[in-house]
């Protein structure tokens, strides 16, 4: 099964054939999204990095992130990405990791993802973080908006949320152009470390 759509400069590629041998693609002016399967969440895992960015035929990258962000990120690929992929195969690209690829470098520079299919709310949660390098160029603007138009696609999603550290301005901003709002107070969570969250939500 294969299907191509188009928002704006948006396109996006979803090629089923076998649950394990899925993939999910979307396009935009500069970047590619890959939703990484199963498999490749466990090359990751138990290989490292490079072996997955060989594996996916992409450049060599060194993310330089913040360790919050890097401890976050291992801390999703072992305890969720890799279970909720193997739980729901066919619906993959909700839970798991989509690798943002700068097309004219073939380099990963980030990655976005969403906390699966919408719950009973018809609300899902989208986070995500860019490599320091590539900061404040729109990259992190371009994938999130991407991302949100494929969602919509399900016409059970009403709601996107989003949690941001307190002061994080760049992400604030990446939210705010994307059309997010704040919502409720500042919140002191649990989430690695403790730290102070403002939460903001998308309507649909």
């Amino acid at each position: 099964m294969m299907g191509t759509n188009s928002y704006g400069d948006i396109s996006y590629i979803c090629i089923s054939t076998f649950a394990y041998n899925s993939m999910a693609i979307i396009h935009t002016s500069r970047l590619r999204l890959q939703a990484l399967k199963y498999d490749d969440l466990l090359i990751w895992h138990r290989q490292g990095r490079a072996a997955l960015e060989k594996h996916l035929g992409l450049i060599a990258s060194s993310w330089q992130i913040e360790p919050f962000f890097e401890a976050e990120t291992l801390e999703a690929l072992q305890h969720f990405w890799i279970p909720m992929v193997q739980i729901f195969p066919w619906d993959f690209m909700w839970y798991s990791n989509w690798e943002i690829i700068l097309v004219e470098e073939n380099r990963s520079i980030g990655g976005i993802g969403l906390s699966g299919l919408p719950d009973d709310n018809g609300a899902t949660m989208v986070g995500y973080f860019i490599d320091t390098p590539y900061r404040n160029q729109g990259f992190a603007s371009e994938a999130l908006s991407a991302l949100i138009s494929w969602a919509k696609q399900d016409q059970g999603l009403h709601q996107i949320l989003a949690d941001t550290p307190l002061n994080n301005i760049t992400s604030e901003k990446v939210l705010l152009k994307n059309g997010f709002q704040t919502f409720g107070e500042i919140e002191e969570v649990e989430h690695i470390e403790k730290i102070r969250v403002k939460h903001w939500i998308l309507s649909l």
